[in-house]
């Protein structure tokens, strides 16, 4: 099985290899075998993505916007086109079932370009009349934009950091996590054979280094980071050296509250989408489940017995619904943190092992009961297929606990009272929030957090705002009255 690239880097229009960058390994996280090598970008590799974003910016900006939405609409066309395709190189990269990679990720990924396609040419300013004189507005491309991805959701990624910031009239350069660098190439090549100007979308492969290189580059005019707290606190300390335009889409230890009266079976079907789905590598998962006195045992009957029926296996036979973690490192850390749970005396009610062999990075699907607010499992941020389910008797303890934590990504609350339902949700300390679901992001609405879950928002025409800066033009129509 293999699934080498042309090469690790795709620059102005083309690939562009320079083997003097550290090699990194693309193994396949269902067996663990080598399947491909890129190199991390080199200095000189960098400088050729910037300077070729940075000559083709200026003409992309003078594009008409209509011109610009037909080209990402075709590029959306085009991954729809190939979706199986792009769907198993996202599932050789991730090790995510092709049950999943199928209806997810390319088909996300190609909601956003159609999307932000559409959208681009209502970016416009406003009039602002003042008697004879009136003032203007112009919302304006902020240059070179580079965006981070984090390994989960690749395909996605490319194309949510992409397609706003093309629309826009900006260029880009995307670094893949590396740890699934394939995906974001075949964007890159489908966008420019789409009609995509060379130099607006340009993949450089790289680790930590490389990052932050493109970071505290003055040719940088914003970044877009998808990942982790910390290295989020990083990237964002860098950018603001340079007072850059910064989006910052972190982690989360998400609530999702259940209540008495919710409808036994959604409530579990919720909890499980917000804790299994891509193996629990998910940013938004609701992974402190508060489920009422009342309905705890009935909850914790089905979740088990549901959970337990999860088939894992080979992620490209289409009936496997659960594939491995994304490398050895992850699982390990998952399983080190089950070792915790069990420590801290929460329950384990089922999974709580690795699986399928020695050779894929498999661990069961994992749910804890019993789990207190003060335990290591409640309160960091685990990133894989494990959930702690607390209990609570009233609505404002719930509230107050749910919030007791220094993310704010997601949260998610399951009631038949709906009056119940919007006043809770007002309260959670979340920026993005589902009632009576959970972990749908379609491309229409805004997606972020608040608190240490980020800066701004990705998605919607809020995203706009993060692509553009605001240009305001006075005009007098009478003569200049001065005092002097």
């Amino acid at each position: 099985m293999r699934a080498q690239p042309k090469a690790s880097h795709f620059i102005n229009g083309v690939y562009v290899e320079d083997t003097a960058g550290t090699p990194i390994d693309i193994v396949y996280p269902a067996n663990g075998e080598l399947i491909g090598r890129v190199h991390s970008a080199t200095p000189s590799i960098i400088d050729q993505a910037l300077a070729a974003a940075q000559a083709a910016q200026k003409a992309w900006a003078r594009t008409s916007a209509t011109q610009r939405g037909r080209i990402l609409r075709k590029a959306a066309d085009m991954i729809r086109e190939r979706n199986r395709e792009l769907s198993t190189l996202e599932t050789l990269d991730t090790g995510k079932p092709l049950q999943e990679t199928l209806v997810a990720d390319a088909t996300s990924g190609a909601d956003a370009l159609e999307y932000f396609g559409g959208l681009a040419a209502s970016i416009t300013g406003e009039y602002i009349p003042l008697g004879d004189d009136f003032v203007y507005t112009i919302r304006e491309p902020l240059g070179v934009c580079v965006g981070i991805g984090a390994w989960n959701y690749p395909t996605q990624i490319a194309c949510w950091k992409g397609a706003p910031a093309l629309a826009c009239g900006n260029a880009v350069i995307f670094k893949p996590s590396e740890t699934t660098p394939l995906c974001a190439l075949k964007i890159a090549e489908i966008l420019i054979e789409a009609g995509l100007p060379v130099g607006l979308y340009n993949v450089v492969q790289g680790l930590g280094d490389v990052g932050s290189a493109l970071v505290s580059d003055p040719r940088v005019d914003k970044v877009s980071l998808t990942g982790s707290v910390p290295t989020g606190k990083k990237v964002y300390a860098a950018a603001g050296a340079g007072v850059k335009h910064v989006t910052m889409e972190l982690g989360g230890k998400s609530p999702l509250l259940v209540f008495d009266d919710a409808d036994v079976e959604d409530s579990v079907g919720g909890a499980m989408l917000g804790n299994f789905y891509s193996s629990g590598q998910v940013c938004s998962n609701g992974t402190r489940v508060f489920v009422q006195d009342g309905i705890l045992p009935k909850f914790l009957d089905r979740l088990a017995a549901r959970t337990s029926a999860i088939r894992l296996g080979d992620p490209m036979d289409e009936e496997t619904q659960m594939g491995p973690m994304v490398t050895e490192a992850q699982m390990d850390k998952v399983l080190a943190y089950i070792e915790i749970g069990k420590a801290e005396g929460a329950r384990l009610v089922t999974g709580g092992k690795r699986a399928m062999g020695k050779n894929g990075f498999y661990i069961e699907p994992t749910v804890f009961a019993d789990v207190t607010d003060d335990m290591r499992i409640a309160r960091e941020e685990i990133f894989g297929p494990v959930m702690c389910v607390l209990s609570f008797s009233e609505e404002g303890e719930a509230i107050a606990r749910a919030n007791d934590t220094e993310f704010g990504l997601s949260a998610g609350v399951f009631t038949k009272d709906l009056t119940r339902a919007h006043r809770v949700i007002a309260e959670l300390e979340a920026g993005s929030c589902w009632i009576n679901t959970y972990n749908l992001a379609p491309v229409e609405a805004p997606f972020g957090g608040v608190k240490q879950s980020g800066v701004g928002r990705e998605n919607s025409k809020a995203a706009i705002e993060h692509y553009t800066q605001l240009k305001s033009v006075y005009v007098a129509m009478g003569s200049v009255e001065a005092p002097y």
